[in-house]
């Protein structure tokens, strides 16, 4: 399988948030600023903690699926108010 590029990656963790109407999506691109700590960082809400885990366990499973890109590390599932996920490139925080 080819490398997954992190604008794949990006385009697969948007269509995770979408199919469990994450909202208000924001995707920065800090590819042009030195010593970044990723390329893109995206980050969405939810409603409520439940949809914040849903979208979180969404984003997972459907980047898998579809780039067969996994998760380097995640934080915030305890309480689900605000879920950090690692994909190197591409960090991801879904917020409530």
């Amino acid at each position: 399988m080819a490398k997954t590029t992190a604008n794949q990656l990006v385009k697969a963790i948007i269509e995770g948030i979408r199919e469990k109407k994450g909202k208000n999506i924001v995707t920065l691109d800090f590819k042009k600023i030195d010593n970044a700590i990723c390329r893109y960082f995206v980050i969405c809400e939810g409603d409520s903690s439940t949809q914040v885990d849903a979208i979180a366990d969404e984003i997972e499973e459907h980047t898998r699926k579809t780039t067969g890109e996994k998760v380097w590390g995640t934080a915030g599932y305890d309480n689900a108010e605000w879920i950090f996920l690692d994909y190197g490139d591409v960090i991801v925080h879904v917020f409530q």
